[in-house]
């Protein structure tokens, strides 16, 4: 079975926009900046928050991060994105979720400057994907499908299953699966909690993609033989980190695997970057 490398996948991805940048420097630039919004203090988003800070250092793109306390008020937070929204030096904006209970996380994503929207979550940016249109896509979908093209696996004319319809993940990848091109152009069926036959979809799948929360849930018996498989999930368990499929069953079936960690999530990252120096040069270029 093939192991799809996201850590290694992601290194190269870094590599390559160091040296871009490396570049575009050379011009007397102002440098490349995103701006990292944190809301009160969830272990694992200051985790998520740390990496994100080192990839953007590994690069050269300067990371600035904005920590709120857990009490910071609804109005408080949306005048941070306004003052970020019209700083000229700053090229992507970040609001790391979840939010605390108390804030409405869908106000502020809708109130970061779509131009500036690298996670991709604004509604404008979320329409333009629907329609095809050239926009931020969302950097979990948009990073699974930057690692099967550097694997040459092309889901064109395949039988593509998403399991889990979250508006960060599952609808964005189902989107992202379906747009012409000769690494998209899939026959794309979403399943979630009310799919009554969901092993007989996920059997049907040559390209099998669960993001659905729930810590080993597909076994074995529920791919195809010689399916690529990409697992979203993490959990953290007594037996250490483990994903939404069970690694040891599905990798003696399928032909090509993520693992858990080091699959997914270093490209989601690595998709970040990508986005903001995207921002960045159309900010200033």
């Amino acid at each position: 079975m093939l192991v799809l490398d996201g850590k290694e996948t992601a290194r190269k991805i870094r590599e390559e926009l160091q040296k871009e940048l490396a570049g575009i420097y050379k011009k007397d630039l102002r440098p490349a900046a995103l701006a990292v919004i944190l809301v009160g203090e969830d272990p694992a988003s200051e985790v998520y928050v740390r990496n994100k800070e080192k990839a953007c250092a590994d690069v050269g793109i300067v990371s600035k991060s904005y920590k709120l306390a857990e009490n910071t008020s609804q109005e408080e937070l949306e005048s941070v994105i306004d003052v970020l929204n019209n700083d000229e030096n700053i090229d992507g904006i970040l609001l790391q979720l979840p939010l605390p209970k108390s804030l409405n996380a869908e106000k502020c994503l809708e109130k970061i400057a779509v131009h500036k929207d690298v996670d991709g979550f604004h509604p404008e940016n979320i329409g333009k994907l629907v329609l095809g249109l050239p926009a931020f896509k969302s950097c979990t979908p948009a990073g699974i499908m930057n690692l099967l093209e550097r694997y040459n696996l092309s889901v064109s004319g395949k039988k593509a299953v998403v399991v889990g319809r979250s508006n960060i993940v599952g609808k964005p990848l189902a989107l992202l699966l379906q747009q012409t091109g000769a690494f998209a152009n899939a026959t794309v069926t979403v399943c979630h909690s009310g799919t009554s036959n969901l092993e007989e979809e996920c059997r049907s799948a040559d390209f099998l993609f669960v993001a659905m929360g729930k810590p080993a849930f597909i076994k074995g018996h529920m791919v195809k033989d010689g399916a690529v498989v990409i697992d979203v999930g993490i959990h953290r368990t007594e037996n250490g980190l483990v994903g939404d499929c069970d690694y040891a069953e599905i990798s003696k079936k399928a032909s090509a695997m993520t693992p858990v960690p080091g699959g997914v999530g270093p490209m989601t990252i690595a998709q970040l970057l990508v986005n903001t120096v995207s921002a960045y040069k159309k900010h200033v270029l």
